[in-house]
């Protein structure tokens, strides 16, 4: 391949790399995996003849898709971190007035609770709901890769649809949800139980992922959740900061001026549902915090 057409092919990839960087993402829940698959499918690329290629964002987008299922079958053999304890990796943002490359950060990004959802499902129904749900890819197209036929594949995605629409639509507006969260921090600071259960949902899932070294756990019940919540008495206006994580509200805990904690709400009938806590310090620097 001369060095014009290498060129003109890194363009064009390189137009496309917001694009499989979404797919990646919400295949695997990690930004440093998800940019390992987006740097798999360049090295393919660049080793494939493009000229047999009608359709070249198409072509780049099952070929990440192929990549990530390798890699959640792999992840799935080796029997990683619990699922009720793992938190994916969250994209963080200010609140005020994002710069374009944040907006464009969220503009990838999906709720951390429907990450978590995708999670629990089998790699090959991850991989059919995300591509044709989520990026409208045909299941004719989506078929080879799960090794399936599209009526099989359709079936894939069926069911993990239904897992996905099983839980009610929680609130988008960050103004509505900057109410609930800072009637939650008030109750916690005053160590008030009752205005805490109250705020919370009566079902209410709260994941706390230590990472590797850490202590992960997961509560649930408003109560139960309520009454672990003196931690956040210690949370005060100044070694707090409040940051929008995959297009919700959230909050970093910054006591001495680096980040040891990440909590990210979802928030249903002026309610809150989940909420789920990063609190490996590792993951928090690989982050920016």
């Amino acid at each position: 391949m001369s060095s014009a057409s290498t060129d003109t092919l890194a363009e064009r990839f390189e137009e496309s790399r917001g694009h499989l960087r979404a797919v990646a993402y919400r295949m695997l829940g990690s930004i440093g995996e998800a940019e390992d698959a987006v740097q798999e499918t360049w090295l393919r690329l660049q080793r494939t003849d493009t000229s047999t290629i009608e359709n070249l964002a198409g072509w780049l987008t099952t070929v990440t898709g192929r990549i990530c299922l390798d890699a959640l079958r792999s992840r799935k053999s080796r029997a990683e971190e619990p699922l009720d304890t793992h938190v994916p990796d969250p994209l963080i943002t200010s609140p005020d007035a994002p710069d374009p490359e944040q907006q464009a950060l969220q503009a990838d990004s999906v709720g951390l609770a429907l990450l978590i959802v995708l999670d629990s499902l089998a790699p090959a129904e991850r991989l059919a709901f995300v591509l044709h749900d989520m990026f409208a890819v045909p299941f004719d197209d989506i078929a080879p890769i799960v090794e399936r036929t599209p009526a099989a594949t359709r079936q894939l995605a069926s069911r993990a649809r239904r897992r996905v629409q099983g839980a009610p639509a929680p609130e988008t507006d960050i103004a509505r949800q900057r109410v609930v969260v800072d009637a939650f921090l008030s109750a916690a600071r005053e160590g008030d139980f009752e205005r805490l259960v109250a705020v919370l949902d009566p079902d209410i899932l709260l994941r706390a992922d230590g990472g590797a070294t850490g202590v992960s756990r997961r509560l649930q019940g408003a109560h139960t959740v309520a009454s672990g919540a003196i931690m956040f008495q210690r949370m005060t206006p100044q070694n707090i900061r409040f940051v929008v994580v995959n297009g919700t509200i959230g909050l970093l805990s910054l006591p001495d001026g680096r980040a040891t904690s990440l909590m990210a709400f979802t928030i249903t009938n002026d309610r809150v549902t989940e909420l789920n806590v990063v609190a490996d310090e590792e993951r928090l620097a690989a982050l920016g915090f």
